[in-house]
């Protein structure tokens, strides 16, 4: 593809409010599922439901609300008293925000939940979200912040020409 020329399009107020719905509406029907299949299969079908699976399903159902309802804080938009759309909220789909990594959480839970029907070894999986977690801190925070050259100091001309002569004697 040739690079785009001019100005990036950039998405309305109303395109952002309606996207975000979407993917609102999208990952609740995603976590609807998963603990609808989940439940069914473990409870109704399977005779195998121990403490183990309890406290899974448990922390599965925190991390979604959790998730969910911080995207769902994110992207509510700000109507003036007339019905005017003064903020559309975060876009949930933008690139690199912190909408993404949510979602990422959001399908990690999801697909741990599924994996875990045929084994709980699969709830291992969930680790993978601080491992995340802390690359990204290393990457954005710790490692740039360890590893800075010392600043360098400024040394106007006339300090410069003495220190020329110094290393020309010796």
């Amino acid at each position: 593809m040739a690079p785009q020329k001019g100005k990036q399009a950039t998405k309305g107020q109303k395109q952002i409010v309606e996207e975000n719905m979407e993917t609102l509406h999208f990952y609740r029907k995603m976590v609807f599922v998963a603990n609808g299949v989940y439940l069914t299969v473990t409870v109704v079908i399977s005779d195998v439901f121990t403490v183990a699976n309890i406290l899974f399903f448990l922390l599965a159902a925190a991390s979604y609300i959790g998730s969910y309802q911080f995207m769902a804080y994110m992207a509510k938009p700000k109507y003036t008293e007339s019905g005017q759309l003064v903020d559309s909220g975060v876009d949930l789909n933008m690139e690199g925000g912190i909408a993404e990594h949510v979602k990422d959480l959001l399908i990690l839970t999801s697909a741990c939940q599924m994996l875990s029907i045929f084994s709980n070894y699969f709830w291992l999986l969930w680790l993978l979200a601080p491992i995340r977690g802390f690359w990204l801190l290393w990457v954005t925070v710790l490692s740039p912040w360890f590893f800075q050259q010392a600043p360098r100091e400024e040394i106007d001309e006339k300090k410069q020409r003495k220190l020329e002569r110094r290393m020309k004697r010796h």
